[in-house]
């Protein structure tokens, strides 16, 4: 809220001029039966008396009026403006975590956290925090009234207060707490609900719509019953607070119309003393509905907290090195061990260690789980090695900016991310400052045009979400084309047509073939026919390399690579007489 502190100024003057001209409101009723019903005055006395009264309540009410209007105005800007700045401050510091931190994170939590929980700071920031503020002075200025109105009942008053403000803080901490259990539960909904619509399709192959369903509306009866509790203790505080105002203003005018009748008390100054007493109960009714938003905004507050005072463990060097190179790439791995957070005691690569010029095409290869996608992750700094080093020109990937680094590499995924949003869109993501022009040309390289040019809209046709729109061979090529675009020295493709039938597998090839051109490329396979022109293939096992030679070379021999790829030439060779039938 810093840096609308003069908005808040100007807010909190039109609370203050706003609260003032309502407490003059009781005066003027006061005088106004004091003086304009004098018994001993003349009737035009009288009359003339009561018009200048009921003018200046008039003016009283239009004044009050405007200021209203402004305040609410600009408390509710200043609300709108820091839960905007705070969503965006929040996304922002999510993108800038490492995958370790969605490990134990799922994306439902952050968006309920971005969406239900910024709204509670909205609501307490654009309206109840000003809601209070006006209570609060609206109480202090009434009870500074009722005392010089009369000391001995506002002593009185004070006094059952008191009484009243003790079980309000009390049951103010319980709600707060329920407030962020409440709020947990909703998120957990949200990231039942985001996993669930994010695999519908598997979802309605295995016909389990209706195991999801009562998934989900169980989560949210969680949810609804820890909301019920928060209600319940809510409303168990509001009506602690109206019984006991209550009660302390009906004994305090039972006191106060004995004084009247003795002659301590004029009718006027009760009359004004039961407005201010009014306002002061008001007040203090605001106050607690208030201070429950608070409490509930609070735990809202630690869930945001905790998201924008999240520490990324992978960060840019205080002294960043400048790239000396920045269109060519080799890269040196050396004596590279790692361990996932999650697995500490089991090495993802040990002590690994390899040269790859500038220019040269490398297949990594080896079963499930060796270290291959964990090379390509440490390669783009998304975790940092425990021992080795890992180098780029001779550069150590470590002394560099992250934009730097990853500005070095395009990535070609096996599962490709395309966005909700135009073919053109999508590919000019690589590299946003390009034009049209430049796009359409890494189409045609990457074998994409001809499907592209085929849709509805062309270039300009909307993919739908995930790309649903495409195939998966048209949504590799969109992503070779992306790559392209980014035209990065250093090339990871990671399975890149693994999943693709015979067509699509050598048009995406085609696509492949012209984005290795010149680049440092990295190739992780599994299928052995896709990587037969690569320069070099390294065999990893168990996160060590067992194995590097060209494809000839370690077909003659009788390690890993030899009895892998015996297994698929000999397997396609048996289903080829089938296929050809």
């Amino acid at each position: 809220m810093r840096p609308y502190r003069w908005q808040i100024l100007l807010a909190f003057l039109l609370l203050c001029l706003a609260s003032a001209a309502l407490l003059l409101v009781p005066l003027a009723f006061r005088d106004l039966i004091d003086l304009g019903f004098d018994s001993n005055a003349s009737s035009a006395d009288i009359e003339s008396s009561l018009s200048r009264h009921f003018i200046l309540l008039t003016g009283l009410a239009a004044f009050w009026a405007l200021a209203v209007a402004c305040r609410y105005y600009t408390v509710s800007w200043v609300g709108e403006r820091v839960t905007a700045d705070l969503r965006s401050q929040v996304y922002q510091r999510v993108l800038t975590q490492s995958p370790q931190f969605f490990e134990t994170l799922q994306t439902g939590e952050v968006l309920s956290r971005l969406t239900a929980d910024t709204t509670l700071i909205q609501t307490v920031v654009g309206s109840s925090a000003s809601m209070g503020l006006r209570s609060l002075i609206q109480f202090v200025g009434g009870m500074t009234m009722l005392a010089l109105t009369s000391w001995y009942l506002f002593s009185l008053n004070l006094g059952l207060m008191l009484l009243v403000t003790v079980p309000v803080l009390l049951i103010g901490r319980k709600v707060k707490h329920l407030s962020r259990e409440s709020q947990d539960r909703i998120a957990d909904s949200s990231a039942m609900a985001g996993e669930i619509l994010n695999a519908m399709p598997t979802v309605q192959s295995y016909t389990q719509e209706h195991r999801e369903t009562d998934r989900f509306r169980n989560s949210v009866e969680v949810s609804f019953t820890t909301a019920v509790r928060r209600i319940r203790v809510r409303a168990a505080l509001a009506a602690a607070v109206i019984a006991g105002i209550s009660a302390a203003i009906i004994f305090v005018l039972w006191i106060g119309a004995r004084q009247v009748g003795s002659g301590e008390l004029s009718g006027g100054q009760l009359a004004s003393f039961i407005l201010y007493a009014a306002l002061v109960a008001g007040s203090v009714s605001t106050m607690a509905e208030v201070w429950g938003d608070i409490m509930r905004a609070a735990g809202a507050t630690g869930r945001l907290l905790e998201l924008l005072n999240a520490q990324s463990p992978i960060k840019n060097p205080d002294m960043p090195h400048n790239l000396e190179n920045r269109t060519q790439a080799s890269i040196t791995l050396d004596e590279v061990s790692f361990y996932y957070p999650a697995r500490p005691g089991q090495p993802a690569l040990d002590k690994v260690s390899l040269q790859i010029s500038a220019g040269e095409t490398i297949a990594l290869v080896g079963p499930s789980g060796a270290g291959k996608s964990t090379l390509f992750q440490l390669l783009l700094r998304f975790y940092d090695i425990h021992h080795g080093r890992i180098a780029i020109n001779g550069q150590d990937i470590r002394s560099l900016k992250l934009e730097d680094l990853r500005g070095m590499i395009a990535l070609v995924p096996q599962d490709p991310v395309i966005f909700s949003t135009s073919a053109l869109e999508n590919i000019r993501y690589g590299r946003p400052q390009a034009s049209d022009e430049e796009v359409r040309q890494a189409a045609m390289a990457a074998n994409a045009a001809e499907f592209i040019e085929q849709l509805p809209q062309g270039y300009d046709t909307f993919l739908g979400e995930r790309g649903t729109r495409l195939s998966g061979g048209q949504r590799q090529r969109l992503a070779i084309a992306r790559a392209m675009l980014k035209n990065a020295p250093i090339l990871l493709l990671d399975e890149a047509t693994s999943a693709l039938d015979a067509e699509s597998e050598i048009l995406v090839q085609q696509g492949l073939d012209a984005a290795m051109q010149g680049r440092t490329t990295l190739i992780i396979a599994h299928r052995l026919a896709t990587v037969q022109n690569a320069d070099r293939i390294v065999v990893l096992e168990r996160g060590h390399i067992v194995e590097t030679g060209t494809p000839a070379e370690l077909r003659q021999q009788s390690g890993l690579y030899s009895r892998l790829a015996r297994l698929q030439f000999d397997l396609q060779a048996q289903h080829a007489p089938h296929e050809d039938n």
